[in-house]
């Protein structure tokens, strides 16, 4: 897998997290125990860092990257979905992050809240715990998501993790 060190700024990947041969993880990021970075993902520390919790989905394509000023941190148990681009922000834990969106600087999602696929989360936007953030630029719904909405693609996405590690394999 392309993990690399950038100088001093080494990545920190869980033993028990699965980074993908495709994926590509370069300098200050820490990537919790349990979590996945699939194909075509890269994580990019070589400006500010990048901390993934723990059991978190970082899916294929998404672009992780973060500035001298702000880091960006993706809590525990969350799906970051295909193609995202989250740069400067900070997602708590239990939170779905939908394929393509963009999450801009000094964005807070807060526990269990949704952004849409395709959202636009404009700097400085808190979306608040539970909350759903839909549109271009994203507009904001209240109490719009069920705690534990997520749950079933956390497990399936850290038990596909552990079957890749144990059974993918290149054929070509």
């Amino acid at each position: 897998m392309p993990v690399y060190a950038l100088g001093d700024l080494v990545p920190q990947i869980h033993p028990q997290a699965y980074i993908h041969p495709e994926a590509t993880v370069i300098g200050q990021v820490s990537v919790g125990a349990g979590s996945t970075v699939w194909p075509g993902a890269v994580l990019r520390g070589d400006y500010g860092r990048i901390t993934v919790g723990q059991a978190t989905s970082i899916q294929d394509g998404a672009v992780i990257h973060a500035t001298e000023e702000l880091e960006t941190v993706i809590g525990s148990r969350c799906v970051v979905g295909h193609i995202a681009h989250l740069e400067g922000c900070v997602v708590e834990d239990d939170c779905l992050v939908g394929s393509g969106s963009v999450v801009l600087h000094r964005v807070v999602v807060r526990s269990g809240a949704l952004v849409a696929a395709g959202a636009v989360v404009s700097p400085g936007t808190e979306v608040p715990a539970r909350a759903m953030a839909l549109g271009v630029p994203a507009k904001l719904r209240l109490d719009a998501v069920t705690p534990g909405s997520f749950a079933d693609a956390v497990s399936r996405y850290t038990a596909n993790g552990e079957l890749y590690a144990k059974q993918l394999r290149r054929i070509d």
